[in-house]
Order: C-alpha cells, then sequence, then structure tokens
C-alpha cells in the first residue's frame, strides 16, 4: 500500500508539469467567465433598478395628478368651506361617488379623504381599502385630523402644490387595510374661487402593493430594497429589517451595504456589489442601488431603490464551465499519472521496506527489518525511523496519561475530588432510567452549608477550602457512604439515594447528614461548626426529569433555610404547606368579603 502511494505521489509530482499549463489556463478562463457574468449582472440590475424607479416615480406621479384632479374640482371646494359634516347633502353624495370611482380604479389607494380647513379639520369624505372593496366611512366614525402634519402642511402649500409625506407604518385607528401597512401619503389643496385654501385631499397609496406590482414584470429571483434619505429601511426581503424607527430600533441600509454610503453622502447616484468581491457585504448576491428624488418636503427629499439577485444564479453558466474544464484537468491529470508511475517505480523500489516500516511504526515486526546497521543514506534514515518510534511511543504513553487526568477533571470537582455538576447529571438521568425501568424509586438531598460564609470570611479562602474538603469527605464516607455525592459549586453539595429506601429513609438519612455535619470541625487548630440545610425530592412523586428533581430539591433546601437554619424539608411537603396557606387566605378572604353593610347585632 505504501508502495503504491508512494509511487502516486511521485507520479502526481510529475504528471503536474503536463497539468500545470491547462490547470492554469482553465482555471484563469473560469475565473474570467465569472466576472464577466457578474459584471453583466450588475448592468443588468442597474437598468432594472433605474427602471424600477422610474416607474414608482411614474405611479407616484400619476396619484399625485389624480389628487389634483380631485383637489381642483369646483364641488371639493364648496364642500370643504361650506359643508359641516353633519347629515347628508346632495354635493356631498355626488363628490363621495367620485372619490368611490378613484378607490375602485386603484387598488392601490388605501384611503381617499377630503379634509377640511374648519372643524379641527375634519374629514368630510373618506373612504377605506377593506379587502378588494372600498368601504366608506361616516357620520361619527368621521375623525379630526388637523394635527397631522399631512394636513397642516397641506394647508399651508398654495393651490395646485403637492405634499409628499414620508414613507412610514399607517397607525392611525380605523384604517381598515391600511392599518400597519407601509404608507405614502400625497396631499394637495382645496382652494375656493378666490384662491383661499379650505381643505386638503389626502390619498393614502400602498407602497408594498404598489412595489409588488411594479415588479411584477421582473423575474421571480429579483429582490427589492428600498430606504429613505436616512437609510431607514422601508423595504427588505427579510420584512424584521423595516421601519426600524416604528419599532424602536432603527436599522440602515448603510449599515448593512456599506458600500452605499455615498448615495447617502449624494456623493454617488448608483453603486454596484456583489458577493464576488465583497463577501463581506453582499453574501451570496448581486446588488445594485441608484438613489432617486422623492417629494418636495421635509420627510424624504430622495430615496435609494435596490435590486439583489442570488449570486449563484448569475454563476450558474460560470459553474457549467468549470466542471468542464475539471474534466478537462482530469483526463490530462490522468495521462501523466499512468506515464509518471513508469518512471516512479524506478525511484521507489529502493525505499520499499523504509515505506512500509513507516506505515507500520508501531509493529516489532516491521522494526526488525529495517537496514539498522547500513551505512549509506538508507541506514540513516532507518536508525532515525527506529529512534522517531521509540520517541513518539513514550510521548503517547505521556499523553494517554495526561488524557485520563482531563477526563478526570472534566468530571470531577478540583478541590473534594467529587463528581461535578455535569457528571452528576449524568448518573442521575442513568439512575432515573434504570428506576424506571425496575419501577423503583429515588431521592435527591440538596445540601447547602449555613455558616460557610461566616467561616470563609472570618478564617480565610484557604481555611474555607479545607472546610469543604472535610465536608466533602464526611458526606462522602458518612451515613450516604453507598450511593452518589457530588458538589455543585461553592458550598452546595448532592446526594442521590437509589433503591427501595429512597423514599422511606430519604428524611432520615438527611437527619444523620446534619448531625453529621453540626458535629465539630477542627481546621489549622481551629475549631468551628458548619451546619446545613438540605431540601428533598423525589422521584416520581415529584418529577419524572433529572432537571426538574434538581430544581425541586433547591427549591425545598431554600424553603428550609428561609425557615430556619440547620433544617431540612421535603419537596412535598412544601408544596403541602404552600396550598395549606393559600386555603388558609382563600379562607380569609371569604370571611373579609362578608357583608359589611348590614348593621351589626346588639350586644
Amino acid at each position: 500500500m505504501m508502495h503504491r502511494g508512494l509511487t502516486f505521489k511521485l507520479s502526481v509530482l510529475l504528471a503536474c508539469i503536463g497539468v500545470l499549463a491547462s490547470g492554469a489556463t482553465g482555471y484563469y478562463a473560469y475565473r474570467a467567465n465569472r466576472t464577466m457574468l457578474v459584471n453583466e449582472a450588475e448592468r443588468s440590475l442597474l437598468t432594472s433598478t433605474e427602471l424600477l424607479g422610474q416607474r414608482l416615480s411614474v405611479e407616484i406621479g400619476d396619484a399625485a395628478a389624480d389628487a389634483q384632479v380631485l383637489g381642483g374640482m369646483p364641488s371639493a371646494a364648496a364642500v370643504a368651506q361650506f359643508d359641516s359634516g353633519l347629515g347628508a347633502n346632495e354635493p356631498r353624495e355626488r363628490l363621495a361617488q367620485v372619490f368611490a370611482s378613484f378607490m375602485a380604479h386603484h387598488p392601490e389607494y388605501l384611503q381617499i379623504r377630503l379634509i377640511a380647513r374648519q372643524h379641527y379639520g375634519l374629514e368630510l369624505i373618506r373612504f377605506d381599502r377593506d379587502a378588494n372593496r372600498a368601504v366608506r366611512v361616516a357620520g361619527s366614525a368621521l375623525q379630526e385630523k388637523g394635527q397631522f402634519a399631512y394636513v397642516f402642511d397641506t394647508l399651508a402649500l398654495a393651490p395646485g402644490r403637492i405634499y409628499t409625506s414620508p414613507i412610514t407604518i399607517n397607525r392611525e385607528y380605523g384604517a381598515h387595510s391600511a392599518e400597519g401597512k407601509p404608507t405614502l401619503r400625497l396631499g394637495t389643496p382645496v382652494a375656493n374661487a378666490s384662491g383661499a385654501v379650505v381643505g386638503v385631499v389626502v390619498l393614502d397609496i400602498d407602497l408594498a402593493g404598489l412595489l409588488k406590482r411594479l415588479q411584477s414584470d421582473l423575474p421571480s429571483d429579483y429582490q427589492v430594497y428600498l430606504a429613505n434619505e436616512w437609510g431607514d429601511f422601508l423595504v427588505h426581503p427579510d420584512a424584521s429589517q423595516t421601519f426600524g424607527f416604528d419599532k424602536g430600533r432603527r436599522v440602515f441600509m448603510q449599515d448593512s451595504f456599506a458600500a452605499t454610503r455615498p448615495l447617502f453622502e449624494q456623493s454617488s447616484s448608483e453603486v454596484r456589489l456583489n458577493g464576488l468581491t465583497l463577501p463581506g457585504q453582499a453574501a451570496g448576491q448581486v446588488l445594485a442601488f441608484v438613489r432617486r428624488p422623492f417629494g418636495v418636503s421635509e420627510g424624504n427629499r430622495f430615496i435609494v431603490l435596490g435590486l439583489s439577485k442570488p449570486l449563484a444564479d448569475v454563476l450558474s453558466g460560470a459553474n457549467l464551465l468549470g466542471d468542464r474544464i475539471i474534466r478537462m484537468v482530469l483526463v490530462s491529470s490522468t495521462l501523466a499519472i499512468f506515464l509518471a508511475i513508469l518512471f516512479a517505480r524506478a525511484l521507489t523500489k529502493p525505499l520499499h521496506i523504509l515505506a512500509y516500516a513507516a506505515t507500520h511504526l508501531f509493529a516489532g515486526h516491521a522494526m526488525e527489518t529495517l537496514p539498522l546497521k547500513r551505512t549509506d543514506e538508507i541506514g540513516v534514515l532507518a536508525r532515525c525511523f527506529d529512534r522517531l518510534r521509540r520517541e513518539i511511543k513514550s510521548q503517547m504513553d505521556v499523553l494517554h496519561n495526561k488524557q485520563h487526568e482531563l477526563v478526570h477533571l472534566a468530571t470531577h470537582d478540583g478541590l473534594t475530588g467529587l463528581p461535578n455538576r455535569a457528571l452528576f447529571m449524568q448518573k442521575l438521568e442513568a439512575a432515573i432510567e434504570e428506576a424506571t425501568r425496575r419501577g423503583e424509586r429515588l431521592a435527591v438531598l440538596f445540601v447547602d452549608l449555613d455558616r460557610f460564609k461566616q467561616i470563609n470570611d472570618q478564617y480565610g479562602h484557604s481555611v474555607g477550602d479545607k472546610v469543604l474538603v472535610g465536608v466533602a469527605r464526611r458526606l462522602r464516607d458518612g451515613p450516604a457512604a453507598a450511593d452518589v455525592v457530588a458538589r455543585l459549586g461553592g458550598d452546595e453539595f448532592i446526594v442521590l439515594l437509589e433503591g427501595s429506601r429512597s423514599a422511606d429513609a430519604a428524611q432520615k438519612i438527611a437527619a444523620r447528614i446534619m448531625d453529621t455535619l453540626n458535629e465539630e470541625l477542627v481546621i489549622d487548630e481551629h475549631c468551628m461548626t458548619v451546619g446545613a440545610s438540605i431540601g428533598i425530592s423525589q422521584f416520581p412523586v415529584d418529577s419524572a426529569t433529572a432537571e426538574e428533581l434538581l430544581l425541586n430539591a433547591d427549591a425545598a433546601m431554600y424553603a428550609a433555610k428561609s425557615g430556619g437554619r440547620c433544617a431540612y424539608l421535603s419537596y412535598r411537603d412544601l408544596l403541602d404547606a404552600q396550598k395549606l396557606e393559600q386555603e388558609r387566605g382563600m379562607q380569609e378572604d371569604a370571611e373579609g368579603s362578608g357583608p359589611s353593610l348590614l348593621p351589626e347585632a346588639p350586644v
């Protein structure tokens, strides 16, 4: 085997001279093809993005024209100036039919409203989008909107001008399908015959629906990005990244794609990037972004629109070419290796023995065949092999010993030598499986030392460590000697009682452990008493899982400690006590809620 392997390596080395030229040519052809495809995809995406931006501007312009048509109607000025919104009247109803017609022919319109300047910006005509139909809101459901920017900013404009709002999430109450959607509002003043602005027409556009309709003729694998002038994502393939300012955490496009920063600094109008040259910013994607003017108000002076395409789709053609190049290189390599084997055989024959010895480094018979007595280079190499084998064997013995030590340290407490939490949980889960199979019970005792902190503070950590070692010895060799004892950390220990005695004798063993830990300890000529509080939980009465058994025992221990130190308490008794306390509290509440308004009985 080693002979063939060495021959193969020599053959590959000789064959590389012939393979290098074809392989290098194929590699550079493959890389050039990938770069060309990505550049072409960037240009195509940029063109599509610019086209999408133009179409978006046209659609918004059309919507603005619709708003101006509605605002310029003489009946709109008459209704806005003289209608109080109370009761039905014929001019308002005729105008409402026009509003309804616009809603019916433009599914991207979420709301159309006529709002008067007077009456605190009262809505006089309002249509909301509800699913696929327009719903008219009338009567008391009409609201005063004078406090909103899209009303008072529009009222401040000259007739014929258009107000463009920031793109936000619609949070207005009673907006039907518009509520919670990304919304763009367009407003235009409504002026009477003398040119005085008496109201506004406000048109709400479903931005997401509009973009979805505009990109319907784009390839299905294209994804859209949209950000306002500050970089807040308004449209993103991951909906959780959009409208961060509405959720209390802002997500910026220039943070996600650092290459787009010049767009927001207005030093560039377009940016292209891809995951081939910038994998940190565009992982697995090809993207193009353009900056376009948006509205004339302060809310959004421009927007940044982007399209992306999966890099894998772009490189699919390059991958096919790469497969062909690989096959060509493999064929030429195989031929070169076949020819090189003829020359490699002559070179490898003197090394057969050493090759076999190298692959059977720890086999005695292989070492015996080494030509150790030879004085040439082969003999030197053979003696090096022999010394290497001995050194490696010695190092491996040391490594195995260290490995055993590391395994022990990973599963045992370094101070007390007891199992640690991880090993104890393994033993507890195994004990639960065995108890379940045999239909037996087991108990967990959570032991927490009561006076350890005072001892640690008074005598120092070195004495505290010796106290923990002494406590561990007493727990291991004392009343629970036949069961598992572990240290969870700090001054917390855990004892596992298995078998039929676990349920009946758990409290007795807990009492004996308390007596044992209450016995005086002598550490460095200092006499001290540690004491402990113990919590008990049992399987399967208190829980059927290891983690819950430990948590229940911990809860019982804390209850025992809060009731007075040097005590033990079972989790079942704790539950019974809590239940009794609840029943007593309910009884006292019932007694206290009697008919207090009745006069007291005479004495």
